[in-house]
């Protein structure tokens, strides 16, 4: 029985309170309640605080509601006991076979175990690692590369509608001395004194001349716009091929220069009816200070230059144009500013700042080599890149370390220490469980002994030893992790998750009592079979975990 389950039969027993007159609820009832694990297991599988979440609601105390709620379960199939606690707990056991059955229905559930329909299809836009396209990604990307796509994951198995998307900068002064330092290298020259000056330059200029000569033959006024333009492309395929193999993959690289390309400022205009539109100065200004930013902000200058501030709003009406209920930025540690400003804007576009626009802000990340810390690249200069990060990391070793912090936490990682295949290397205890239980369906599978039969023969009574039901109650939290993942924006809580869950499943393993395989020549019997189905729910669940993490779940380490 599954925290979901019991959440279901606490409500049918709330309904039934309020439909005999029993309990009044004026909110009505809830349509979920929260159902945690005890700490101690002395308390039951199962607890809740509901009666005291409801008890003033409903004109009661909390341990009056509680017995009620008590008598309600304990008619209940699958529950076995229900203790009242404290000033209003409910500590809940449930059925052996009630609880060892999820075994079986996580097999069949298969790569959806986990997945729910919390968030009913909603559109939302993730937006993350907006780049110029003048460089290599660095370290600063790499943790959104990880973050961003991680919290993508989560939103969709909890049944969100997720686009990701790049904001490509390609506008502005950075992209003309991106093409004069690219013009430079070619012919010879120093690049400008606030230019692009790592050696990438040089082999992009030499792959552009050896494409096109004819390009040195332009005339000077051409010739950096050329050299641009290739040069862009170049750097922006790389970017592209690099999240890839990252397993980063975003369905929208959005050009900065797509959206000027038209009418910005009659864009704009749409939004003076909304009233927080004004002329000053000879400018056109938002008035965000009506919802809380420090000063209002200008969005057409006096010479009629845009501001940057103005293509954010335009990119925003832009998103909402498309479709998305929440559009969600993912912003650098240096981004504290935009929170308000951008919830403002929110605002002044006539929607509601709280519900359609979500501002995540991540820390600095440092990586060090034993006491010496990594700051230079070979090939871009004063940054570390995501290439080089992931030639000498390894792409899930970099991906589980990034995603298992907060990401509004500085972040120190040693090399050394996660690239060891050890035990104390998280990443790795959490793939070889994996591993693991794919060589006991192997070993398993050699005496015979399949998945199928395993499913035909399945006893839920015959997992009766106290290390089942701890291992049963783990995988019943994974619906739950990843739900609160999904809500809070925190994809980490899906690595610890899998972390104590493989914890659980070695103490089961080293377990003689709960072998799954027979011994010697001892026959196969309906309880080998049934914990291979057990074996095989556990792999289903540290699969379906770090995929949503974007790591891999290896068969053999």
């Amino acid at each position: 029985m599954t925290p979901a389950q019991l959440s279901t039969a606490i409500v049918d027993v709330l309904t039934t309170l309020v439909d005999e007159g029993s309990v009044s609820l004026p909110d009505g009832v809830p349509a979920t309640v929260s159902v945690e694990r005890p700490r101690q297991k002395e308390h039951g599988d199962y607890a809740t605080n509901v009666a005291l979440q409801l008890a003033k609601k409903a004109g009661t105390n909390p341990r009056a509601l509680a017995e009620l709620i008590k008598a309600g379960l304990e008619q209940h199939d699958g529950v076995s006991k229900v203790e009242v606690a404290g000033p209003g707990f409910l500590n809940i056991t449930v059925d052996t076979g009630a609880q060892a059955q999820l075994a079986a229905e996580i097999v069949k559930a298969g790569a959806s175990y986990g997945h729910t329909n919390t968030l009913g299809g909603q559109q939302i836009n993730v937006e993350f690692i907006s780049a110029n396209p003048t460089g290599p990604l660095h370290l600063g990307h790499t943790r959104w590369a990880v973050v961003g796509d991680a919290i993508g994951r989560v939103l969709e198995a909890a049944g969100g509608k997720v686009t990701r998307e790049f904001y490509i900068n390609d506008r502005g002064n950075q992209m003309n001395l991106f093409g004069a330092s690219i013009e430079a290298a070619a012919l010879g020259q120093p690049a400008p004194e606030d230019g692009y000056h790592g050696a990438y330059i040089a082999e992009l200029a030499q792959k552009i001349v050896a494409e096109d000569p004819s390009i040195l033959d332009l005339p000077e006024s051409e010739r950096v716009e050329a050299f641009r333009e290739k040069g862009y492309a170049l750097q922006l395929k790389e970017q592209q091929d690099q999240l890839d193999e990252f397993q980063t993959h975003f369905d929208v690289w959005f050009s900065e220069r797509s959206l000027h390309q038209g009418d910005v400022a009659s864009q704009l205009e749409k939004l003076r009816s909304q009233g927080h539109l004004y002329d000053a100065d000879g400018a056109l200004w938002m008035r965000t200070t009506d919802f809380g930013d420090d000063r209002d902000r200008v969005l057409i200058r006096s010479n009629g230059e845009l501001t940057y501030f103005a293509s954010d709003t335009a990119y925003y009406v832009n998103k909402r144009e498309r479709g998305f209920e929440l559009c969600i930025y993912l912003l650098g540690a240096d981004h504290h500013g935009y929170v308000g400003r951008l919830k403002a804007m929110a605002a002044c576009a006539g929607d509601d700042p709280d519900k359609n626009i979500e501002v995540l802000i991540g820390q600095l990340v440092k990586i060090m080599r034993g006491d010496q810390e990594v700051r230079l690249s070979k090939r871009a200069g004063q940054i570390v890149t995501l290439n080089e990060l992931v030639e000498e990391i390894g792409v899930d070793a970099l991906r589980y370390s990034l995603a298992r912090y907060p990401a509004d936490s500085p972040l120190t990682l040693d090399i050394e220490q996660i690239t060891r295949a050890s035990n104390d290397n998280p990443v790795y205890y959490v793939q070889y469980a994996h591993a693991r239980t794919f060589r006991m369906k192997v070993n398993a599978a050699d005496l015979g002994m399949t998945l199928d039969d395993a499913m035909a023969a399945f006893d839920p009574s015959l997992l009766a030893h106290p290390r089942d039901g701890q291992l049963l109650r783990a995988l019943a939290e994974f619906p739950r992790v990843v739900a609160a993942a999904a809500e809070l924006r925190e994809p980490h809580r899906i690595a610890r998750y899998l972390e104590d869950t493989a914890s659980v499943f070695n103490r089961w393993y080293d377990t003689k009592e709960c072998r799954m395989l027979p011994q010697g020549d001892e026959p196969v019997t309906a309880t080998n079979l049934t914990r291979l189905v057990l074996v095989e729910a556990a792999q289903r669940v540290i699969a379906n975990g770090l995929d949503l993490l974007g790591v891999s779940a290896p068969e053999r380490m």
